[in-house]
Formats: structure tokens, sequence, C-alpha cells
């Protein structure tokens, strides 16, 4: 039998729970510090290698070889590419991320400007993509075999497989081009901007808590047709993955037995079966989310929509290498954070990863 003595410590380190969590605090800062630092390095290599001269894209045509030189110098060009990385990681520690060779701006300031339109984007998506998705894939799973699920399928594999630019090439040139139904780019039509600055930087959301629903309505048309290809791109990727999930379910023996007991078909599919994908489908939400913050690039220049995905293809273009790793930088912190998020949503959803 073990002594008191042996078993004390065991149970004081069972009931104070404080050195486990903040032994997962450094587990998870360490894990987002190594993820944002190789994400840079990578990032800072792939643009050494982008052919493109950032000296030219601050001069111009017009300059001489004295002139080229100083800005070669201001840049830190002149310095082996390791003394490069790690003097920017030593302003990146300040919290000073440089700034733009293209805008003049501070990297820090552009960012808060752009980066609202983005993410406002990328919600009103990823709620239309998981609104019409997630009912979708359910649907195609418990009507498998159905003309329900072949439409189902049909529209997913459309909406998974089409090139989203192309997609968007295709709805500016009919609804723009020739029926006139939407703008043609922008967030918000030129005698409305400016009328509304909010905490918040989303357009949508800020002239609601004004109360300017002029502003309101304009700023819903011009994200109404960007917004919808990309939910319709989420909506193929999560109606599949639903489906997928919902059949598994569909087919243990739990479901067989409560078929057997009576139990009607609706208690079936939305109190146990939908109950235990929750957490898949949770985890599918979130990296579909991620995903439009990333990918948004392609339409955000179809549709001129001033956000992050344009800020970052104009840097990419003029080799704005502090522009393009604060962007970069912003983007993987998001996406962590997001993760992170998302795991403390398990515990509540899902007690068994408590």
């Amino acid at each position: 039998m073990s002594s008191p003595e042996l078993t004390a410590p065991s149970r004081k380190a069972a009931d104070n729970p404080l050195p486990d969590i903040l032994r997962k605090i450094a587990t998870s800062g360490a894990a987002i510090l190594t993820t944002l630092f190789g994400l840079l390095l990578l990032t800072f290599i792939i643009g050494r290698m982008i052919p493109a001269d950032p000296v030219l894209a601050i001069l111009g045509d017009n300059y001489d070889q004295a002139a080229y030189d100083r800005v070669y110098s201001e840049l830190g060009l002149d310095r082996s590419v390791p003394e490069q990385f790690f003097s920017y990681l030593q302003s990146i520690a300040r919290f000073d991320f440089g700034q733009s060779n293209v805008t003049r701006n501070s990297v820090a300031a552009d960012l808060a400007r752009v980066f609202p339109a983005t993410l406002e984007l990328a919600i009103l998506a990823i709620v239309i993509g998981t609104v019409l998705g997630v009912p979708l894939g359910i649907a195609s799973a418990v009507k498998r075999g159905t003309w329900v699920d072949h439409l189902g399928r049909i529209v997913a594999l459309l909406g998974y497989s089409a090139p989203i630019f192309w997609l968007g090439t295709m709805v500016m040139l009919i609804f723009y081009a020739r029926l006139g139904w939407i703008p043609g780019g922008g967030r918000i039509d030129l005698y409305n901007d400016g009328l509304v600055v909010g905490p918040t930087g989303m357009l949508i959301l800020d002239a609601l808590l004004a109360g300017e629903w002029e502003v309101f309505w304009s700023a819903v048309h011009h994200i109404a047709a960007p917004a919808l290809l990309l939910g319709y791109a989420a909506m193929a990727y999560l109606s599949r993955m639903s489906r997928s999930f919902m059949l598994e379910q569909l087919n243990q023996e739990y479901i067989l037995t409560a078929r057997a007991k009576g139990l009607g078909e609706r208690p079936i599919i939305w109190k146990h079966a939908f109950r235990n994908i929750r957490v898949q489908l949770l985890t599918v939400i979130t990296l579909a989310f991620c995903g439009l913050l990333d990918g948004a690039v392609l339409i955000e220049t179809v549709f001129g929509w001033p956000g992050l995905g344009q800020y970052l293809t104009a840097a990419l273009f003029y080799a704005d290498m502090n522009a393009i790793l604060g962007a970069v930088l912003l983007i993987g912190l998001i996406s962590i954070l997001i993760n992170l998020l998302t795991d403390v949503v398990y515990r509540f959803v899902d007690p068994r990863t408590r």
C-alpha cells in the first residue's frame, strides 16, 4: 500500500491544474512562434527569388546610378540574405513592419486599412457557404441515390472544379458588362465613399450601426457578387464534406438500432447522426474560412475589391517585401488564432474533447 507521503504530491498536482494550463500555454506559444518563423523564412526566401527589382519600383524608369545605389543601400539589399532576414526579425520584435515601397505608408497602417475589407468578404462568404452547403450535403446523404443527391453532387462538383477567377470573369461579363445588374468594382459608390468611418472597418456593419441606410445598401450591392462566388466555392467544399460525414454516420450500427426500434427519421438524423458530426463540421468550416482569407486574392483582383488580396498582389508585382511579409504574417497569425479558437469551441461542442 502506498504511503500518504507518496500520494500527497500527486493529489496536490491533480487538484491544482494550473501547471498543466501553463504548460499548454507555453507549448501553444512555442508552436505559434515556430510556425510564424517558418512562414516568414519561406516567404522571405521566395521573395528574394522573384524576378523584380524593388529599387526600380521606387525610382521608376528615370534614374541615375548614384540614386539607384543609394536606394539599394537604404533597402538593405547590399547585405547578405541572412543578414536581411534577421534584421527584419529584429524589426518585427519591435512591432515595426517597415514601410511599403509602393504606398510609402507603414505596412501596419496599410494592413489596418485593407484587412477589414477582406474579413468582411470572407465572413459573408463563409456564412453563405455554411447555410447552403451543410444542409445540401446532409440532404444528399439522407436521399442517397435520388435526384436530390445527384443534383447536390453536380452543384458541388461545378463549384469545386471551376476556377474561381473564370467564374468571376464570367459574372463580370454577363451581369456587369451586358446586363448592368452589378457595379463595376470597389466596395461602395463614389458619392457614398467616406460618409461612414466606423470602428470595425467593415462597411456593412459600420453603416448599420450608424443608421446610414443608403451607405448600407450601396455596400451590400457591391459585396453581393464576390461574396456569392466565394460562398459558392465554400458551399461546394462544405456540401461534399457534410455528405461524406453524414453517410459515415448513417451506416453505423447505432443508427440501424435506432431505426429497428421505430425511432423517426428526423430524430435519427438531427439528434443522433448530426450530433456526432458537429466537431468534424466545425473543423472543415474553420479550414474553409482560412482558405477564403488566403484565396480571396483572385476574386478581389477580378472585382477590384480593395482588400488584403489586392494589396498583396500589388506587393508581389513590385517585389515590395515589407508589404508581402506583413500580409503573409497577418494571414498566418489569423489562421493560427482561428484554429486555437476552434479548439476551445470543441470543448463546448463535444465534452469528450475536454
